[in-house]
Parts: C-alpha cells; sequence; structure tokens
C-alpha cells in the first residue's frame, strides 16, 4: 500500500487528506442523524396531548421540549406563541424549521465537495504523470522502460485512488441528503398535527342542545 501511495505522486496527498475527512463527516453523521435522536417516537404524540391544554402549558416544560431533539425544538416554536393566530403559528414553525434543517444538513456541502473535487485530484496526478513521462522521454529517449512505466503508473494509481475518493463519498452523501428530506417532511407532518390540536384545544365546547318544552294541553 505504501508503495501505492508513493507511486501516485504528490497528489496522494490531498486524496488521502480529504478521504479521511469524508470518513469523520460520514461517522459523524451517521450518528447525529439517528431517527430516535431526531425523532424520538411518541414525542409528537406526546405535544399534541400537551396542545389541547394549551392554558395549562408550562414554561419549563416547553423549554426541556425545545432541548429534547431537533422535532422538539419545532414543536416548542408552535408551544410559544400557542395563543396567536394559526397563520402566526404557522409562520414561526417554518421559520425555525429552516434553522433546524440546515443544521441537520450541517457537513453535507462539504462531503459534496469532496466527492466532486476527488475525480478532478486524480485527474491532476493523471496529468502530472503524462508530463513525467515525456518529459523523461525527451531526456533519456523511448528507451528507458522504466522512466515510462514511472508516469504511467503515477498516471492510473492518482486516477485509481481519486475514484475510490469520490465514489462512496457522492453515495453517502446522496443517501445521507435524502434522509435529511425524509425526517423534514415527517417533522412537517408533525407540525400541521399540532396545529390542528391547538385548534381542539382553542375551540369553544359545543353548547347543548335545549330541550323542548311540553306543551301542555
Amino acid at each position: 500500500m505504501l508503495e501505492l501511495i508513493k507511486a501516485g505522486g504528490w497528489v496522494m496527498l490531498p486524496i488521502l487528506v480529504l478521504a479521511v475527512v469524508a470518513l469523520a463527516i460520514i461517522l459523524e453523521r451517521f450518528w447525529t442523524l439517528r431517527r430516535r435522536e431526531v425523532l424520538p417516537p411518541g414525542l409528537g404524540e406526546e405535544v399534541r396531548e400537551w396542545a389541547r391544554g394549551r392554558n395549562t402549558l408550562d414554561p419549563k416544560h416547553i423549554d426541556v421540549l425545545r432541548r429534547n431533539s431537533p422535532l422538539g425544538e419545532l414543536l416548542a416554536a408552535g408551544l410559544d406563541v400557542r395563543h396567536r393566530p394559526r397563520e402566526l403559528i404557522k409562520e414561526r414553525i417554518e421559520d425555525v424549521g429552516r434553522h433546524v434543517a440546515h443544521r441537520l444538513e450541517r457537513f453535507l456541502n462539504a462531503l459534496g465537495t469532496i466527492a466532486a473535487v476527488g475525480p478532478l485530484l486524480g485527474l491532476l496526478g493523471t496529468v502530472f504523470g503524462m508530463i513525467e513521462m515525456f518529459l523523461g522521454i525527451m531526456s533519456t529517449g523511448v528507451g528507458d522502460a522504466n522512466q515510462l512505466a514511472g508516469g504511467i503508473g503515477q498516471a492510473l494509481v492518482s486516477t485509481a485512488a481519486g475514484l475510490c475518493l469520490a465514489i462512496p463519498a457522492l453515495m453517502f452523501h446522496r443517501y445521507l441528503r435524502a434522509r435529511v428530506t425524509g425526517y423534514v417532511v415527517d417533522m412537517e407532518k408533525q407540525a400541521t398535527q399540532l396545529l390542528d390540536a391547538l385548534d381542539e384545544g382553542a375551540a369553544p365546547p359545543p353548547a347543548k342542545p335545549a330541550r323542548a318544552k311540553k306543551i301542555e294541553a
């Protein structure tokens, strides 16, 4: 392995650094984007039960909910303004939701950049390998097979290394972005259900029908 790295030339150094960074991002995102950490099971139903008694909510409970998870932060934003009209509550949830989605997508742009840069670094190594080979031909002629093999080897190794970096990075980038999109859709559903629960809590109880008086003969 060390010989292959040496054969690839100096381009192998940034490729290896980017590979380590990509691996760190992938592991961190898989740990952070666990479903039970983003969308704790049963949390939405519990918050909707709170919302139906909107006048009895404890601010301390809302603060705990906000620190619970990204879904909890989103739902807490709606509970903070629960006494306002539905449209204003919806706007507050949407504003907070954009910040939550941005945090869920943290480092994914960097991973996508690594996936795009990997093949370019491999191509750059290929170009330098070919330049080295042609310079060797100019100085020693075509009779030195070792010189030709060194340039071709550097070109092939750097290209392969760039592709080995880019392919997994691109796959995980697409997968993690799709996971974030799914979480955002689920949180939107939970927020809509919370708005409906708040409307139920604000609606006055239905009036009891008046009993008809008996007509005395």
